[in-house]
Parts: structure tokens; sequence; C-alpha cells
């Protein structure tokens, strides 16, 4: 609440501030007002048409809300903008997932290392489409990659677990899962 009289402060003074604008909507989305804050991105981009963050977070919400298809348009408008924009990307591969397009996650998550190869999250979020693809190995290697850059990433180790254990190497899989306590 503090932060939000803060933003809205900075509005008062300078109305044309849309960087306290899409605060202002990031902290109405952590509090859970989605409308509240697609509201406020909206007035962002009124202001600034070409503000790619705004669309990211407009994404990130309306993803939120279970609206993949608007979360989408929104995630693709901004990377009409900022074309390296690897977030953008790497939140397009969870929406397709979400879809149950999970070769098209895959590929986008490709993108997302081409642009930036040490993005973790991309790793460990092609691991588990591709795991659900069946596509074990694979998966294990995407799991391992994310572990290699963030070594204390417990889910990914959990994941491998799985992974290990899906493919009949429990002692592997029992490996994985202790890494997976320990870096708890």
């Amino acid at each position: 609440n503090q932060a939000i009289s803060v933003y809205e402060k900075a509005i008062e003074l300078n109305p044309e501030y849309y960087e306290a604008y899409n605060n202002l909507g990031i902290v109405f989305k952590d509090q859970g007002k989605l409308g509240e804050a697609i509201d406020i991105y909206k007035k962002v981009l009124s202001i600034k048409a070409d503000y790619a963050e705004a669309y990211y977070n407009m994404g990130v919400t309306l993803q939120d809300q279970g609206k993949l298809e608007e979360a989408l348009e929104s995630y693709k408008k901004a990377l009409s903008i900022k074309p390296d924009y690897d977030e953008s990307y790497n939140n397009i591969g969870i929406a397709l997932k979400d879809q149950g397009n999970l070769n098209e996650a895959v590929d986008v998550y490709k993108k997302v290392l081409l642009i930036n190869s040490d993005y973790v999250d991309a790793y460990y979020n092609m691991g588990i489409v591709l795991a659900e693809l069946g596509k074990l190995e694979e998966a294990i290697e995407a799991y391992n990659k994310a572990i290699s850059i963030k070594p204390d990433y417990a889910e990914a180790y959990n994941n491998m677990g799985i992974a290990l254990q899906d493919q009949g190497k429990l002692e592997e899989a029992i490996e994985a899962y202790n890494k997976a306590l320990l870096t708890k």
C-alpha cells in the first residue's frame, strides 16, 4: 500500500510518468488486483505506445487470468518493439505449453536460448515440455544445463529425478532427489 501511495504521488506530480504507472500495475498484479493492473498497463500504453515492458507485464497479468490468447498477443507486441526480449519469449513458451502446443513451446525456448544462452528458466521450462513429450533424455539434458547455470536449482534436480525414475534409472533418480533436498 505504501508503494501504491508513492507511485500515485509520482503520477500526480507528472501525469505522463509512464514508468510509475507501469510499476503501479506491477503492485496491483502482485496484490491480485489483475483487472486494475491491466487498466494501468493500458494507461501506460496510451502514454507510451512503444513500451515493451508494459506489453510484457500485461501479458503476465492476462496469463494469470488464464487468458492465454490475449497474453500471447501482448507478448508478441512486446517482441515487435524489443525483438530480443527473452522473458517475453519464455512466457510465450509457458503459454503455448499451457495450451498443449508442446512442440511450438520447445521451438520458442530454443529461440530464447539463441538470444540468451544462460537463461536458466528457459532450460528448465524446456525440460518440463520435453518430459511431457516423452523425450526424457533431452529433458534431462535441459535440466542439467539449468543446473550448470544455477547449481542450487532444486526444482530442476527434482524434475530430473522424475525423468530418471520414468526411465527406470532409480539410483540416479535418488541421487537427483537428494540433491534437490540438499539445495532447498
